[in-house]
């Protein structure tokens, strides 16, 4: 069984990009609090790199941004690839399957400082640019 759920903050706004094939793939970092304090009595925490793919990716990278407290679902992926000098590097991340917004958008942060959605080109207008517009989400378009 390969299954992880964490609960951290993201540590800056996810990095959203999209395949050749036109699939969205959302990459960044969680930080994990530990549950116990070190020697000198600090609260330490683990960085943990999560990967989150298609509707998925582009919601929770809309939705979120540097600070953002999220709970994710998934599970752990290990891959390598040989870097420029030609040596083997190894990455471990979560794959996220299903995400949680811990607090509520209003809690996160004001709304004129609110990300606006990457645009992937013109191959679709995209609802969430102008801030302070009215938008209509269907119950299939969200992630949870």
């Amino acid at each position: 069984m390969n299954s992880v759920q964490l609960i951290g903050r993201l540590t800056k706004d996810l990095d959203l990009k999209y395949t050749s094939t036109g699939k969205a793939v959302a990459t960044g970092t969680i930080a994990v609090n530990r549950r116990f304090k070190n020697a000198q009595g600090e609260s330490e925490a683990d960085f943990i790199n999560i990967q989150i793919w298609d509707k998925a990716a582009e919601n929770l990278a809309n939705f979120t941004r540097k600070g953002s407290q999220i709970g994710v679902n998934g599970r752990i992926q290990t891959r390598n690839y040989e870097n420029k000098e030609g040596q083997r590097v190894y990455v471990t991340e979560i794959v996220v399957e299903n995400f949680t917004l811990i607090e509520k958008k209003s809690d996160n942060a004001p709304q004129s400082q609110q990300r606006q959605a990457p645009k992937q080109s013109d191959r679709y207008d995209d609802p969430f640019r102008g801030p302070g517009e009215s938008i209509s989400i269907s119950d299939s378009d969200l992630p949870f």
